[in-house]
């Protein structure tokens, strides 16, 4: 997890609720008379994106395309073609290990809004779920002001949770821009969005956790500045079953809950959406292949995996320059 650590006195922080999680903005040369104002329309524009993405709404613009059980092109908005059309370029990149229609094996595993199961699933029914799921099975249709999403699979079930923080960040990026608020770090969970100097007129700092029970153990700082963040983790969202822990990150080629050690990777990007796309393809893919990745792409990428009792870090030549050195 990612946390903004800059508590500059003169910074306006507003901080809420959304998407199961927290988003918090700091924002530089904001008269505090704003605050109210800038919270509600904040807020606002987090609902909207909640009511296009949860899959925890039977209402919301995702489910209803999931509960159509048509292969006709489905008209959607601008937001949501761009958002599948950015997981779909990952996705090929990391060999479909970032996969937005994994959805039935994350509810089978009890990670979705379906209930948590008794006893591991066994192999019939993790067959049955991934015959449901696959990138090629969906595409996005660009036309004369209007897209679409078109599926091969009357039941593919799209879950965009794990780029929706990175969409939802960039959101209030926009926001922040029409407000005619030029310096802010914004975030929504672990993704993060950042534009201009830090009320110290700094880089905006940002700690990348430890992956431990405790909340703010720090790993390491870096600086942004108009870039998106994100980090992936296997370490908090997880539960036990037959004696096993589950973590919530499902590899879509086995149909299981990953089992390396790679335990958290950060991705610094040009936007929250892209680095919040590719910090769950690296997961999925492990430590090796995903370093192998971040340097064929030139990645900013951050990994910490699990040796023994402790931990270890890598990170790409890309990743180094962002290093806040008055901390590392």
């Amino acid at each position: 997890m990612v946390a903004g650590c800059d508590n500059a006195p003169q910074a306006l922080v507003l901080e809420g609720k959304t998407m199961g999680t927290s988003w918090r903005v700091s924002l530089a040369d904001v008269d505090t008379a704003r605050a109210s104002e800038l919270r509600e329309k904040i807020q606002a524009r987090l609902d909207a994106d909640d009511r296009l993405l949860s899959t925890w709404k039977d209402d919301s613009a995702l489910m209803r395309f999931n509960h159509a059980r048509t292969t006709a092109p489905w008209p959607v908005d601008e937001a949501m073609a761009d958002i599948v059309t950015e997981s779909l370029r990952v996705g090929a990149k990391t060999d479909n290990a970032m996969d937005i229609t994994v959805g039935p094996l994350v509810n089978l595993w009890g990670f979705g809004p379906d209930k948590q199961p008794v006893k591991t699933p066994d192999q019939a029914q993790i067959d049955a779920a991934r015959a449901r799921t696959g990138l090629s099975h969906l595409k996005v249709i660009n036309g004369a002001g209007q897209q679409w999403l078109q599926k091969d699979l009357p039941d593919l079930y799209v879950d965009l949770s794990t780029v929706g923080e990175g969409y939802a960040a960039d959101h209030l990026a926009r926001l922040m821009e029409e407000e005619g608020i030029s310096r802010y770090l914004v975030s929504v969970g672990g993704a993060l969005a950042s534009r201009g100097m830090n009320p110290g007129g700094h880089p905006w700092r940002v700690a990348i956790q430890k992956p431990t029970d405790q909340e703010n153990a720090v790993q390491a700082v870096v600086d942004i500045n108009g870039h998106g963040i994100s980090t992936s983790g296997s370490y908090r969202n997880y539960y036990e079953l037959d004696g096993k822990r589950l973590s919530h990150v499902i590899d879509p080629a086995t149909g299981r809950p990953i089992t390396h050690k790679l335990v958290s990777v950060t991705v610094i990007s040009p936007t929250a959406l892209e680095a919040d796309a590719w910090d769950t393809g690296l997961m999925v893919l492990g430590p090796e292949k995903a370093k192998a990745v971040a340097l064929r792409e030139k990645l900013a990428v951050y990994l910490i995996t699990r040796e023994g009792d402790s931990f270890a870090t890598w990170m790409s030549p890309q990743f180094a320059g962002f290093i806040d050195k008055t901390e590392n």
